[in-house]
């Protein structure tokens, strides 16, 4: 079994969360010799089913500083910065450095579809999946929807097909590339985690550059990063578009239209998907494209894109209030996805933004904010509310800001409906991530909807 490959290795798994847990049990299973390093202090850790004295810990916020040079192979978390010295010194003296996705891609005997893009990625996984599902394919959908990869393995065979979403934090030394790469939108995010811009997008780049003739890229050619990428790829090279007709899928008045192998099939029209934005238009247009090229039904397409509802937090309509609408789109942790959400309305918007800075810039979106007419007010939150106000002031906003800081998710909910007149809605699309107030964007849309049952039920 190529799992005992490890067996006796000194392996050192950097950060303990959902990836480095499954990485712990594999490594085991094949005899491995484990330490666990991560930031979080002993205690602060969920060790699961994992028996703790089968591993060695090193925990805490100095948890590197005795360096990691002594081990024979390093498997980093998406979270842990790839070239951070630590990891650099250890390489140069000649250790192995690994991570979870690399393993799995190396293990996986069936074929990968991998998804990445600045938003978007679990809408179009999903699509995907259910599409595959649909057809009668032997389909998993895993990472961060559905279960870890290396606990699917077992699992899979030469004939499955796996959906994977993937991020630059796991495409940034990823040696090998999906069978069929759907590359989305590619804008700003994660300033925080990589040095710059040029290195965000470098590393998406991955997930194209190492197919082979038989693979196929699929690329949004609305976007110039993005666009750029067919020409990275050495497979088959298609496009989705909501703009223009492309060799893939497009949008035309309207009408999604599937045109691949010199055969156009119109799917239906956008005005019967159940899932709000233009931006979701692209989304469907690559699921449509990857799907087909992984044998999909056209009425396994037409199923699936038509009945779909979207993912939490992904502008998920929670409810009515006294003619208020409430949409959560927590998931919305950079500019771009609130300009997007701002574009999926024409009635009258009470804006809820805000969070923890990740230091990108917010000016486009204020001139968005400005120029939509149906944005009324702005509610700001978080640690950016005063970056945010300044932008907003910057470019004249006409409506009205509130500022309520680090209140309560019941007080920021309560103060929007107040705010909003009869057939306006609320909209909860932050623009930044949640650290600063709620441990994930996941919590913060809970409490959101959370606020909105309370809120109705006064």
């Amino acid at each position: 079994m190529r799992v005992y490959r490890f067996r006796n290795k000194k392996v050192a798994v950097l950060g303990f969360m959902m990836e480095g847990k499954a990485l712990v049990r594999y490594l085991l299973k094949g005899k491995a010799n484990v330490t666990v390093f991560d930031r979080k202090e002993r205690e602060e850790l969920d060790f699961d089913d994992i028996g703790v004295a089968r591993i060695n810990l090193v925990c805490g916020v100095n948890y590197l500083e005795n360096g990691l040079e002594d081990y024979d192979i390093i498997f980093r978390s998406p979270g842990v910065y790839r070239y951070i010295p630590e990891i650099v010194g250890a390489e140069e003296k000649g250790v192995e450095i690994s991570s979870e996705i690399k393993l799995f891609f190396d293990l996986c005997p069936g074929r990968i579809i991998g998804i990445t893009g600045t938003k978007g990625k679990g809408t179009t996984a999903t699509l995907i999946y259910n599409i595959l599902k649909k057809s009668g394919k032997d389909v998993h959908l895993a990472g961060n929807i559905g279960i870890t990869r290396l606990g699917l393995l077992p699992k899979l065979r030469k004939t499955s097909w796996v959906v994977l979403e993937l991020s630059s934090f796991q495409l940034i030394d990823l040696e090998k590339s999906p069978h069929i790469a759907v590359v989305l939108n590619i804008t700003s995010d994660h300033m925080d985690w990589h040095k710059d811009r040029k290195e965000y997008v470098d590393a998406k780049k991955n997930i194209v550059s190492h197919q082979g003739k038989d693979d196929h890229a699929l690329v949004n050619y609305d976007y110039k990063d993005s666009g750029s990428f067919g020409r990275l790829s050495n497979g088959k090279v298609c496009y989705f578009s909501t703009k223009r007709k492309v060799n893939g899928c497009f949008v035309l008045n309207n009408q999604i239209i599937l045109s691949i192998n010199d055969k156009k099939e119109v799917i239906g029209s956008t005005n019967n998907l159940l899932i709000r934005g233009e931006h979701n238009w692209e989304n469907v247009s690559a699921a449509v494209c990857a799907s087909a090229f992984a044998g999909a039904s056209t009425s396994s397409i037409k199923s699936v894109v038509f009945s779909f509802k979207g993912l939490k937090h992904r502008l998920e309509l929670v409810g009515k209030v006294g003619g208020v609408g409430f949409y959560n789109d927590s998931f919305s942790t950079n500019p771009q996805t609130a300009i997007a959400a701002i574009n999926s309305f024409t009635e009258p918007i009470t804006l809820i933004l805000g969070g923890f800075d990740k230091g990108l810039n917010y000016n486009k979106l204020a001139k968005v904010v400005r120029e939509a007419r149906n944005v009324v007010n702005v509610i700001l939150i978080g640690d950016i509310a005063g970056k945010l106000k300044k932008a907003l002031n910057s470019v004249k906003f006409k409506g009205k800001i509130l500022e309520l800081g680090k209140s309560t998710m019941d007080k920021i909910v309560s103060v929007a409906y107040k705010s909003t007149q009869n057939g306006g809605v609320v909209l909860l699309s932050p623009a930044t991530s949640s650290f600063d107030m709620f441990e994930n964007y996941k919590e913060r849309g809970d409490k959101f909807k959370e606020a909105v049952k309370l809120l109705s039920s006064k």
